[in-house]
């Protein structure tokens, strides 16, 4: 018996060998639910360049896009919990999209574990450029002589984007029909073709298109003006004194994540959202670092106490401005 024992034993040693192997020892997947060249597919993309060297293993971005980014999450909520499969989330994604969807959402938020936040991003409102309409008060003036002539395109029902103007309508009493899209790549090319009059997106994704005059913006979400786009008047300012909404992005992985990993891609992503060159280029793009932690970084722990405040704060403007998903 002991004799036989001894001969099964080198067929064991190879899986044996696999289990105990340091993490990570392959490709790592950061799966983003919306398609390229929306703000988070530029996220996803700006931390994976950054994380690969500090794990010493390639990370790949992975788009799914489909249902409000809620394809993409309910994939890697049913991912083993190894670490090699990641979630790029966002404000829609990580909390809007749970009160916005109800029942019909497929994942909760306890089937996540939170490992840090990439970003901060205030919307734009603009139309196009044919619209008579140069400052947010015009805009206003002309959707109430045509209530529900004008449209807007968004990325997707229950992204910022999406909220942000639904937010905005009760609050500047106008009624715009909502044209959501499976991104904000489409929608931009929809709304620069100038078949939408107006539209709402996150400022990394855009500025290219308000920069080169293919869309005119006319006012910003946040509470101060952008230095990316300094021209820009709030929408506090412009015409709605009080507003501000702010879109963000983030990594996730699925729940029960061994505690080592969750550590050190806590570490990693703190890191990385430090780095120089990655901060230069948030200020390029209009967006702000995560500061959630006193040295302006993030972790886990910060980014799972924001997280949960998100999903209160969102849960009250869905139900303010009694927007709903078809």
């Amino acid at each position: 018996m002991r004799r036989r024992h001894l001969l099964a034993a080198p067929a064991l040693l190879p899986g044996l060998a696999r289990a105990q192997s340091p993490w990570p020892s392959r490709p790592i997947r950061l799966v983003a639910g919306f398609p390229p060249a929306g703000t988070t597919d530029i996220a996803a993309r700006l931390i994976a360049e950054r994380l690969a060297p500090r794990l010493g293993q390639p990370v790949a971005v992975e788009n799914r896009p489909g249902a409000t980014g809620n394809i993409a999450a309910d994939q890697v909520a049913r991912a083993e919990p190894d670490g090699y499969t990641l979630h790029a989330t966002n404000v829609g994604t990580g909390s809007i999209n749970y009160t916005l969807f109800g029942p019909r959402m497929p994942v909760k938020p306890e089937d996540f574990v939170e490992l840090g936040l990439l970003m901060r991003v205030p919307n734009v409102l603009f139309v196009h450029p044919s619209v008579p309409a140069h400052a947010l008060a015009e805009f206003i003036t002309l959707a109430k002589a045509k209530p529900g002539v004008l449209n807007y395109g968004s990325a997707g029902s229950g992204g910022s984007p999406h909220m942000t103007m639904e937010l905005f309508k009760v609050r500047a009493g106008i009624a715009v029909s909502h044209v959501p899209f499976r991104g904000a790549g489409p929608m931009l090319v929809e709304a620069v073709a100038g078949r939408l009059d107006a539209g709402c997106d996150n400022i990394p994704s855009c500025i290219g298109h308000v920069r080169d005059g293919r869309l005119r913006a006319l006012a910003v979400t946040g509470a101060q003006r952008s230095p990316a786009l300094p021209e820009v008047p709030t929408v506090a300012e412009s015409a709605v004194p009080g507003f501000e909404a702010t879109s963000w992005f983030g990594v996730q992985g699925p729940a029960r994540l061994p505690p080592p990993i969750v550590a050190r891609l806590g570490e990693a992503i703190d890191a990385g959202t430090k780095d120089p060159a990655y901060r230069a280029r948030l200020t390029e793009l209009g967006a702000d670092p995560p500061n959630l932690t006193p040295d302006g970084g993030t972790s886990p722990e910060a980014f799972a106490a924001f997280v949960r405040a998100e999903i209160a704060k969102w849960a009250e403007v869905v139900r303010i401005s009694g927007a709903t998903v078809d």
